[in-house]
């Protein structure tokens, strides 16, 4: 009882655990600022798109069906599973509107990232700039992509933060596709995962909710900075003045 109340008063919880990693970027400030303020205020004459793989999709099976959900008795499956394959998602999520352009391939080298910037290419009108947000995956920034952007001055890209790929939110709708979609299916083959991930895909497309980002960098860089201090008192300074000294 003793240390249940020294717990409680210094509100410590030893038994939940959770993970962290602080970005070295040393342009940290610069693109929170950058990739929120697409997020606040869009450019007009322009569509934004957050543009990132999801890479090695696997189709899974139960090794024995799944029990049902019945009265008083949980749905139940075996902790193990079959593996039937693997498949990627390239995924372009437009900030307006939430609808998704989506491919679906075996590989994701940059070649079949160059095919899926075409698929973006094809599907935005001519008059339209076009602003894509991308992670630091190396597949992004090899030389073929940048030849790809060197002949379309119209597509403007905008780099997250190193371990900063929170910031693009289509990852937020790679969580929705994942456990709504993924997580609790049964596929028996590559063939059956790609047909149910282009289900939900046309499903979200026929009725998208846009997701709302409601936080400055500000408030970012500012909880950003709090957190260091508190659990990172044997830090060498740099990382937290990257943070605090924002500026205007």
């Amino acid at each position: 009882m003793t240390i249940s109340r020294i717990w409680r008063a210094f509100g410590l919880q030893p038994h939940r655990t959770d993970t962290f990693k602080l970005s070295p970027d040393p342009l940290l400030i610069e693109k929170v600022r950058d990739i929120v303020g697409l997020y606040m205020n869009p450019p007009d004459h322009a569509l934004v798109f957050c543009v990132d793989e999801k890479s090695q999709i696997q189709a899974l099976d139960r090794t024995q069906p799944l029990l049902p959900l019945q009265p008083g008795q949980l749905e139940r499956g075996t902790h193990d599973y079959k593996r039937n394959g693997t498949t990627s998602l390239f995924a372009a999520l437009e900030l307006k509107t939430s609808h998704v352009i989506g491919q679906l391939r075996r590989r994701h080298r940059s070649v079949e990232f160059r095919r899926f910037l075409d698929v973006i290419e094809g599907q935005v009108p001519a008059g339209l700039e076009v602003h894509l947000i991308l992670d630091n995956y190396g597949t992004h920034k090899t030389a073929i992509i940048r030849r790809w952007l060197a002949k379309r001055p119209r597509f403007h890209v905008h780099f997250t933060p190193t371990y900063g790929s929170w910031l693009n939110l289509v990852e937020r709708w790679f969580a929705e596709l994942t456990n709504k979609r993924i997580r609790r299916g049964v596929f028996r083959s590559v063939k059956e995962l790609e047909t149910a991930i282009r289900a939900y895909i046309e499903v979200h497309n026929e009725a998208p909710k846009p997701f709302v980002w409601t936080k400055t960098a500000d408030q970012i860089l500012d909880s950003i900075a709090r957190y260091a201090r508190r659990t990172l008192t044997s830090h060498p300074p740099g990382l937290i003045s990257r943070t605090t000294g924002t500026g205007d």
